[in-house]
């Protein structure tokens, strides 16, 4: 895969120098460590749903286990933005990795076994949220600094991500099958593995002086990347219609497929249907490769009508092709307003107060998350899990509409590079030049 993207992304050069846009060794390890992981993320719906299903839980549990992830992710992500922008983000990756490997090793001791108590689950769910929270934040500093064409970097992520979800929740249903839900989380485990060892084979360039952090306290770094969030309203916009994006399209959207569609068609039809979501989120990230709109926030929302495939085709009970067909239009939608949207946020924002904005705007992001999760039990059981997807259907346009009505996001125009100093080119082997931020990464 890299090597066919690398053709469409090496067009051009970084000021004659020789650095590409996108592509080097670091990057690649980047790109690996990316869609490693999201290949165990796509399998763990699968694991879930099918083995809380199998043990006698319905969807409220999978719906509470998946919130518990959540929960602790919003909750604990605008700390891990401000101590990445205080430590060495490669090495909090690492670490965060590391810890996910222990706990979703147990998972899945757990699940050979048959001792699946739902309580167990949640708490190694929750641990997830917070090693999460402690990776996510480096993850948005990392990509502008391994490239200076950010579009083109969030591109390619985009799409080994995408192929990873094309691929996942399919081996998730494989290992279902002829194991038990303890083989995916075995493998979730192992995905881990390898995104840690990526990440420590990468070097990261060292921070400018402009980029480089100034000594302060960790409440002052706090208060400051609130007032950076805050004083821009395309950005603090977009997060507060997000909230109701969560609450009621993506959170019940989560756990109500997954049961619903195993239900009735069983683990196979699931995965199948996941992979459909890849298969679009493929094409959203092509897109997103070759198109470079004036105004990304506009087109990335009038990429989000199309979401309304994936909810309602399955609240509205059609076969397993149909709601395959709405997934894949759905998954293109999003992919394409995701580039978009992480696009924006690193051109627009200055590297040294990065990390904290991009906590700030996850934790926003899935503050609703899990609330939308946890009800999406309660409110199938008094509505019907059918109708309830249908509104979600129904709301997801909504959202795509009352983000374009909005001024300030709908006319924010692109910024092709970070606001406040820029990525050098790296110099392997020689000594940290004046007034770079000497922090090994």
């Amino acid at each position: 895969m890299a090597r066919g993207l690398t053709g469409v992304v090496r067009k051009r050069t970084d000021g004659g120098t020789g650095v590409h846009p996108v592509w080097s060794r670091d990057f690649a390890l980047f790109f690996v460590a990316r869609a490693v992981a999201r290949l165990g993320d796509t399998m763990l719906p699968v694991a879930l749903a099918a083995g809380l299903l199998q043990h006698g839980h319905g969807a409220g549990a999978v719906g509470l286990a998946m919130a518990a992830t959540a929960a602790a992710f919003a909750g604990f992500v605008v700390f891990g933005g401000v101590i990445a922008d205080r430590f060495s983000t490669r090495r909090l990756m690492i670490g965060a990795d590391l810890v996910r490997l222990g706990t979703q090793a147990l998972a899945a001791a757990l699940f050979f076994s048959g001792h699946v108590v739902l309580w167990e689950i949640c708490a190694i769910g929750f641990v997830n949220g917070v090693a999460g929270a402690v990776f996510q934040p480096g993850v948005a500093s990392t990509t502008p600094r391994l490239a200076t064409d950010v579009q083109g970097a969030n591109g390619a992520i985009r799409i080994a991500e995408s192929a990873a979800q094309l691929a996942g929740p399919a081996f998730a249903g494989l290992l279902v099958g002829l194991a038990s839900p303890g083989g995916v989380f075995a493998a979730h485990a192992a995905t881990y593995a390898v995104s840690a060892l990526c990440l420590l084979l990468l070097r990261l360039p060292p921070l400018t002086a402009g980029s480089a952090p100034v000594p302060s306290t960790f409440r002052a770094d706090l208060v400051e990347g609130w007032r950076e969030f805050r004083a821009r309203t395309w950005l603090w916009g977009v997060i507060a219609v997000w909230c109701l994006y969560m609450l009621t399209v993506w959170g019940p959207t989560l756990p109500l497929v997954a049961t619903e569609v195993v239900q009735r068609h069983g683990p196979g039809a699931y995965g199948l249907v996941n992979s459909a979501l890849g298969a679009g989120t493929v094409v959203g990230g092509l897109l997103a490769l070759r198109l470079r709109p004036r105004r990304m926030l506009r087109a990335g929302a009038i990429a989000l009508f199309a979401f309304v495939g994936f909810p309602a085709t399955v609240g509205l009970g059609l076969d397993v092709p149909a709601m395959a067909a709405g997934a894949a239009v759905a998954g293109a939608g999003m992919s394409f307003w995701s580039v978009m949207w992480a696009t924006t946020v690193q051109t627009q924002v200055p590297p040294d107060v990065l990390n904290r904005i991009h906590a700030y705007d996850v934790a926003g992001s899935l503050a609703m998350m899990p609330v939308g999760q946890a009800l999406a039990g309660p409110s199938a059981a008094a509505l019907g899990a059918g109708h309830v997807l249908v509104v979600a259907g129904a709301m997801s346009l909504v959202v795509a509409a009352v983000l374009l009505c909005v001024r300030p996001i709908r006319d924010l125009e692109r910024a092709d590079a970070p606001t406040a100093g820029s990525r050098p080119a790296r110099e392997p082997d020689r000594a940290c030049p004046a007034g770079a931020d000497p922090r090994p990464d």
